[in-house]
């Protein structure tokens, strides 16, 4: 009798029990999977709910001085880093905008002060500081009335010591124009790439 009741606990000695064993294990292997997928299905629509483009609204720092008009909703706030960011992702991604006399003077004469600002920036999960300027002509000294007595090739280190020192890229847009087409672009394509589940570096 204890050999029997030993051969039985799993199912084995006794054909009828082992066959219920297994279709309660598939019944609950099957309900793991729908609510699994369930979960996923209700995840990815919250995302979707919450990157409506609808209700994409591109913040606009109080402090930015001559300010971008977007085809989309926007806002203006105070922002703790960068000019432009993403109502409700203001502590995730930011732009800084900078046109060239501007960056001559701030990374050149005022580095100490931009420093404290690319380190808010260095600590989102997406920043850039965008240049309206093209950098093919600073290079060639074509840009001396906004550049002054300041040699090209420091400009060129600044950028390289800012995008490898913070990791935040210095993008030379060539134009205010190409500069606000990409600053709406960055700013879609971050919200984008969160509602698909990627994380950006």
């Amino acid at each position: 009798m204890a050999g029997l009741g030993a051969a039985g606990a799993d199912g084995r000695g006794m054909p009828w029990r082992g066959a219920a064993w297994q279709a309660r294990q598939g019944m609950a292997g099957q309900s793991k999977a729908r609510n699994g997928v369930a979960r996923r299905g209700r995840a990815r629509q919250a995302r979707m709910e919450r990157t409506n483009p609808m209700d994409f609204r591109i913040v606009i720092d109080t402090r930015e001085q001559e300010p971008y008009h977007f085809d989309c909703a926007t806002e203006r706030r105070k922002l703790e880093a960068g000019d432009y960011s993403v109502a409700g992702r203001e502590d995730a991604v930011a732009v800084e905008r900078k046109s060239l006399r501007d960056f001559v003077s701030t990374v050149i004469h005022d580095f100490t002060r931009f420093a404290t600002e690319l380190q808010k920036l260095s600590k989102l999960d997406a920043a850039c500081v965008v240049v309206e300027a093209d950098l093919d002509q600073v290079l060639r000294g074509l840009a001396v009335g906004a550049c002054g007595d300041v040699a090209p090739e420091s400009l060129l280190g600044a950028t390289a010591h800012i995008s490898l020192h913070y990791g935040v890229p210095v993008l030379w847009c060539g134009s205010r124009q190409a500069a606000r087409a990409f600053v709406d672009s960055y700013l879609r394509m971050f919200v984008r790439l969160r509602a698909e589940g990627v994380r950006c570096p």
